[in-house]
């Protein structure tokens, strides 16, 4: 289960960014700091998320879960941002529709077969407006993991 790996330190709440840039400079360096990422990682990010947009509108909740290819991770996290104000990324699967996003779930993938199954156990957490809010809401990073750990209790969340 997702929530059972998430490190505090890469959970970070109210920030301010302008950018989908500043929101990876900001999380994804976080990443680096801690290990889990390799130095060009947050540039991976920026490159990626060009060529394949990230943000998704859940019943009018904008989230964007960006990631790079495995060979920019040392180890596998996952870590979650919300933002003080939206910040405009660009929806998943299109080239120029826009999306203003509150929360970010940003992935670090180690292993390409593991990939999809950890993009799937996110939507499926995701998928809930409400649980989106209550993240959104969401005091401190004990809050979030709990709010995770519920719902993925609730779903019958996988451990991979």
């Amino acid at each position: 289960m997702i929530w059972e790996h998430l490190d505090k330190k890469l959970i970070k709440l109210h920030q301010e960014a302008s950018s989908p840039g500043e929101v990876f400079e900001k999380l994804g360096e976080c990443f680096i700091e801690e290990g889990y990422t390799k130095e060009d990682y947050v540039d991976a990010l920026k490159e990626r998320e060009a060529q394949f947009p990230t943000g998704l509108d859940i019943n009018g909740f904008g989230v964007a879960i960006p990631h790079t290819d495995a060979m920019y991770v040392l180890r596998e996290t996952e870590g979650i941002m919300t933002l003080k104000e939206p910040v405009r990324f660009t929806q998943m699967g299109s080239n120029d529709t826009p999306v203003d996003v509150k929360v970010v779930f940003m992935l670090a993938i180690e292993n390409p077969q593991t990939h999809i199954k950890k993009l799937q156990q996110i939507l499926r957490i995701i998928q809930d407006d409400k649980v989106l809010e209550k993240v959104y809401l969401a005091e401190t990073q004990d809050d979030v993991i709990n709010i995770i750990k519920q719902k993925e209790i609730e779903i019958g969340g996988e451990t991979l």
